[in-house]
């Protein structure tokens, strides 16, 4: 397959993945007024099971059961499973205390984390780049909350559980991304995918409350069918994306989700303020929120502007 001739479409598909992720927390936080968290998961990823089965079976693409034979690669498939059900769950339960945009810019730090643990674990080499550009998020994330810093580190308000619960989030993350990275080497990405989703909706299943559904109103109950499909395209889109362009830029482009739950919120609530409130920031929390992001697409593709001389040179004096 020719790279450069499925550029445009790698683009396309790693924005869409982009757009997706940065829409999901406003909807989400549109259920949370009625659901919990476990409840509002187990949903998501009973939908995106149900569907992501029903297209690998039509395939014949469903994940062979020597998988489950295999203590290795079975053992990896249920780390990824904890690490993806963490994520989700610490996440959700984040969008009861912090709002969409603050949740997603703390999400950045997945990448770092991501990033300390690929070095430790699977051996791989830090870039210079990586480190400036992990140290320009961290910079990016005392900008962004700059008017609360206090609260969070002197104060255990909700403001400082949603934090927590954040932070909790991006790091689990790192368990699902290292497993899956393993995993890839066995299985195509949908494959690990729905057994992840099957997995994680039946683990969740004693802690929801699927009842609940009967209390949402008809526009909630619109955003929660978003939030499954919005599971299904977004990880999707990101797979095909990883298949037709070089996973350094697709993951720089990736980068650009709060930026996007930064301008959908300030849309929605300028069209509905009734339904939708508008981030809470002031001009140095924006700068953050960009800084954030920059640091977080520097260290995915900044090695391609850093001479490789002069890497060699920085890490020789270090």
């Amino acid at each position: 397959m020719d790279t450069k001739s499925q550029a445009p479409v790698g683009i396309m598909l790693a924005l869409i993945t982009a757009m997706s992720w940065g829409s999901l927390p406003i909807a989400m936080k549109q259920v949370l007024v009625v659901m919990d968290p476990f409840t509002v998961v187990w949903y998501r990823f009973s939908m995106a099971a149900i569907v992501l089965g029903c297209i690998l079976a039509a395939r014949r693409r469903l994940p062979p059961k020597a998988i489950f034979t295999q203590p290795r690669w079975l053992v990896l498939v249920l780390i990824a499973t904890c690490g993806l059900l963490g994520n989700f769950v610490l996440f959700s339960s984040s969008l009861q205390f912090l709002s969409p945009t603050a949740s997603q810019v703390i999400g950045q730090l997945s990448p770092v984390g991501m990033m300390v643990a690929s070095v430790i674990i699977l051996k791989e080499r830090m870039r210079v780049t990586q480190v400036i550009g992990a140290s320009m998020l961290i910079f990016g994330l005392i900008l962004f909350f700059n008017t609360s810093l206090i609260e969070i580190f002197t104060r255990l308000t909700d403001y400082t559980l949603g934090v927590i619960f954040g932070v909790g989030a991006a790091m689990v993350w790192v368990i699902y991304g290292v497993a899956q990275k393993v995993l890839l080497r066995q299985l195509a990405s949908p494959q690990i995918l729905f057994l992840l989703y099957t997995l994680c909706s039946i683990a969740l299943l004693p802690l929801a409350s699927p009842a609940v559904l009967s209390q949402l109103s008809g526009w909630q109950f619109a955003c929660l069918l978003f939030c499954g499909a919005n599971t299904l395209v977004g990880y999707g889109a990101l797979a095909e994306a990883m298949a037709r362009w070089q996973a350094a830029q697709v993951s720089a482009l990736v980068t650009l989700t709060p930026l996007f739950t930064l301008l959908f919120s300030d849309l929605l609530a300028l069209a509905w303020p009734d339904f939708f409130a508008a981030p809470v920031l002031n001009f140095i929390g924006y700068l953050g929120a960009f800084v954030v992001v920059a640091g977080a697409m520097f260290s995915a593709i900044g090695h391609r502007w850093w001479p490789r001389r002069t890497e060699q040179n920085l890490v020789a004096k270090l």
